[in-house]
């Protein structure tokens, strides 16, 4: 159940940083994390290992609520 979570949550940020026109590398620079770390949270594939903070800064570089990422559609 969990691990669908972190996959919807992914696919959002992958979203928001598409529609911003970014790339992985330039998100992950921005946020402060390896193109390959947001790579595998994009795809749901980090589990719960990545933190709040994490999630903050990727939602702040997408200049987008954390609760956007987190909330159902």
């Amino acid at each position: 159940m969990f691990a669908l979570k972190y996959k919807e949550v992914g696919l959002k940020i992958a979203y928001y940083r598409k529609k911003k026109g970014y790339t992985q590398t330039q998100l992950a620079e921005m946020v402060g994390i390896s193109s390959n770390y947001l790579s595998l949270i994009e795809r749901g594939n980090y589990g719960n290992s990545y933190s709040m903070e994490t999630l903050f800064k990727i939602a702040n570089a997408l200049d987008v609520d954390v609760c956007v990422l987190v909330s159902k559609l």
